[in-house]
C-alpha cells in the first residue's frame, strides 16, 4: 500500500496575497499542514503541488522540494482539486511511481492534527475506499433557521415554520470544512469525482477554520495560539 500527500499550494491567491506562505503565528502557513502529515507517519511521498517559484522555495526550505511544478494552466482561479490531482497522479506514473490511496491537503490548515489524518485513513481503509472521503464540521444551529437578506437590512426566513421549532427537533448538519480530502486514483477518473455518496471525517468544530479573508486569518491566529496555551497549562510539571 503506497499513499501520496499532495498540498495544493498554488501561487496566484487574491483575497490574502501569498496566503500560503505568509507567516503563521511565526512560520509560513505551509509549514503546519506539512508538519502533520510528516508527523502522521502514513505517507510514502509528500509532494507540494505549485505553480510558483517562490511556493517552491519555501518547500525546499522546510525540508520538502516539490519533484516537479505544477502546469500553470491548472493553476488558475476555476480549475477543480480533481483536475490537479489527476495530473499530478499521472507525472509520478511517468517516473515509474504509483500510489493506492492520495490525501489532497489545503495549505492553510495550521489547525489540523496528525491525530486527524490517521483517524481519517481507519475510517477510509475500514470501508475499502468505497467513496472519497471529506472532512465535515457540526452546524452550530439547525440548517432550517436559515436567514437570506432580502434587502439592506431585511431578513427573510428561508423556512419560516421551522423558526418556532426547537434545536433538538432536528437531525444534524454539517458542512464540509476543508483541510483535507481521501481518495483512491479511480475516483479521480470518474466524470463526478465525489459521485453522490463520501465517506466522513468528523473535525473538532473549534478546529474547522476556512482561511480565506483577513479575518478568517486573524480568528485562526487566535485558536491557534489559545490551543497552544492549552497544552502548555495542561503539561503536569
Amino acid at each position: 500500500m503506497k499513499r501520496i500527500a499532495i498540498v495544493t499550494a498554488r501561487g496566484g491567491s487574491k483575497r490574502i496575497p501569498k496566503k500560503n506562505i505568509k507567516l503563521f503565528c511565526g512560520k509560513p502557513m505551509l509549514a503546519y499542514g506539512l508538519e502533520a502529515l510528516l508527523g502522521s507517519g502514513l505517507f510514502d511521498t509528500i509532494h507540494v503541488s505549485t505553480d510558483s517559484d517562490e511556493v517552491a522555495s519555501v518547500a525546499a526550505d522546510l525540508g520538502f522540494p516539490p519533484d516537479f511544478l505544477r502546469d500553470p494552466a491548472l493553476a488558475d482561479d476555476y480549475t477543480g482539486l480533481a483536475p490537479v490531482l489527476d495530473w499530478v497522479i499521472d507525472e509520478y506514473k511517468k517516473r515509474g511511481q504509483f500510489f493506492d490511496q492520495i490525501c489532497c491537503l489545503m495549505p492553510n490548515a495550521p489547525l489540523l492534527q496528525s491525530a486527524d489524518l490517521v483517524k481519517a485513513f481507519r475510517i477510509f481503509e475500514e470501508r475499502n475506499g468505497a467513496h472519497p472521503l471529506v472532512v465535515f464540521a457540526r452546524f452550530p444551529v439547525p440548517v432550517e433557521w436559515s436567514f437570506r437578506e432580502v434587502e439592506p437590512g431585511v431578513m427573510s426566513a428561508d423556512s419560516p415554520p421551522s423558526i418556532l421549532r426547537r434545536s433538538q427537533d432536528f437531525p444534524h448538519a454539517y458542512y464540509e470544512c476543508g483541510p483535507f480530502t481521501l481518495w483512491k486514483p479511480e475516483h479521480l477518473e470518474s466524470v463526478n469525482p465525489l459521485g453522490d455518496k463520501v465517506l466522513s471525517y468528523i473535525m473538532p468544530t473549534e478546529r474547522a477554520v476556512d482561511i480565506d479573508t483577513p479575518d478568517d486569518w486573524e480568528y485562526a491566529e487566535n485558536l491557534y495560539r489559545l490551543s497552544c496555551l492549552k497544552t502548555v497549562t495542561s503539561r503536569k510539571f
